[in-house]
């Protein structure tokens, strides 16, 4: 008899355990191994290393850039991108001073990721207090530029053609 009854209920016998399926430690160690080495994948793939963050940096600067060139020819205003080693911003020439953008959400004084960066300009180009700084005049035609953003031993370079493209390399 594969059953004993005791009062009103009915206890069976447990199956051979060669009829019960599981996993092995074997089967369950390989399984967290995998996961392991695909968290550790997509940990690594997703976290940004120095020159890639610097390169976004260099792509977002190139692209705000365009946006004051565009905003000096709108405004009929020379427009300034101003930068020192830990933030950057934008200026706009009124009444004989340089006064800072801060109406404007895109041109907003904003930090570097990276700071402190070691910034330079080729050719040379620098406000009277040492700060760099790069006019866009009312014209839509301005001298080229290299502009270089360098953090530790890696470097981004932002190039302007002079007729309203810029490239982060």
């Amino acid at each position: 008899m594969g059953s004993v009854v005791i009062g009103l209920f009915a206890l069976r016998r447990a199956p051979h355990p060669s009829s019960v399926r599981g996993f092995t430690l074997l089967e369950l160690m390989i399984v967290i191994a995998i996961l392991g080495i695909t968290l550790g994948a997509v940990a690594f793939n997703a976290l940004p290393d120095a020159r890639q963050s610097l390169h976004s940096e260099a792509q977002r600067i190139a692209l705000l850039l365009q946006l004051a060139r565009d905003e000096a020819i709108v405004r009929n205003r020379p427009v300034a991108f101003e930068a020192e080693a830990d933030r950057y911003r934008f200026l706009v020439r009124e009444d004989n001073a340089w006064n800072v953008i801060t109406q404007d959400a895109l041109l907003r004084e904003r930090l570097f990721k990276n700071a402190p960066l070691a910034l330079s300009i080729n050719p040379p180009l620098a406000a009277s207090d040492g700060r760099l700084r790069i006019v866009f005049g009312r014209e839509p035609v301005d001298k080229p530029f290299v502009l270089t953003l360098a953090a530790g031993d890696v470097s981004v370079a932002v190039r302007a053609d002079g007729i309203g493209h810029f490239v982060a390399d």
